[in-house]
């Protein structure tokens, strides 16, 4: 039985009205976003769809994989996409204290703001300190601290499961065009272990949308 949903219900998002899960509806606009990379190769390959439809995504990094990839990160940069923090280390809320959490996160800040420059000095800055729980799983007291130290909690609306190794290609597909609206916050994984469901849907979901005439933009 699958733990999550494909679209995050109605009742969640107002149960945790504080957080982030969609935008204005009324524009023809989607936010993708991708989670756990920096990763060599997939990343890359992210980035080189993306720019075929000058299209605009959000990346949450772990700040493990900035530090062991930053030609990559600064690539990502470079090419005028938004930068998310995933914790330095993918760790899950609901297993640590609330102290060792948020140092992770600050952590995982430092290595941001150490490894975006100079990229960062040639560009607009970006003015939001977004966050993204891994797993999605997060404390009440977690969520409190960060959103005090400034922190923008970014969830989503549509989950394309590409990290559930027993969907196939397909379901991955299915998941994103079947659930995506106008404002939408859709989730994708630059990661080793969804990149064969991730490089057969992400191409696809580009194309459907633009060819509908939406606009990816990131947060």
């Amino acid at each position: 039985m699958k733990s999550y949903f494909p679209r995050t219900p109605r009742f969640i998002m107002r149960l945790f009205s504080k957080y982030t899960w969609r935008f204005n509806a009324q524009k023809k606009e989607i936010f993708l976003t991708f989670d756990d990379g920096p990763t060599p190769e997939v990343t890359q390959f992210v980035l080189a769809e993306l720019q075929k439809y000058k299209a605009k995504a959000t990346f949450f990094c772990i700040g493990k994989n900035i530090q062991n990839h930053p030609d990559i990160f600064k690539n990502i940069i470079t090419n005028g996409h938004a930068i998310g923090n995933h914790t330095q280390n993918h760790l899950k809320g609901w297993k640590n204290k609330t102290a060792t959490y948020v140092e992770n996160v600050l952590e995982c800040e430092k290595t941001i703001e150490q490894f975006k420059k100079p990229e960062y000095s040639k560009l607009k800055t970006q003015n939001l300190k977004l966050f993204r729980p891994p797993y999605g799983k997060i404390k009440k007291a977690q969520a409190k601290e960060l959103i005090k130290r400034g922190y923008k909690i970014i969830m989503w609306s549509v989950l394309s499961a590409d990290f559930d190794t027993t969907i196939s290609n397909e379901k991955c597909l299915e998941n994103a065009l079947k659930n995506t609206k106008s404002g939408n916050i859709i989730v994708f994984h630059d990661s080793v272990k969804a990149a064969e469901r991730m490089q057969y849907a992400l191409p696809k979901v580009l194309k459907h949308f633009s060819d509908k005439g939406f606009v990816f933009k990131s947060i």
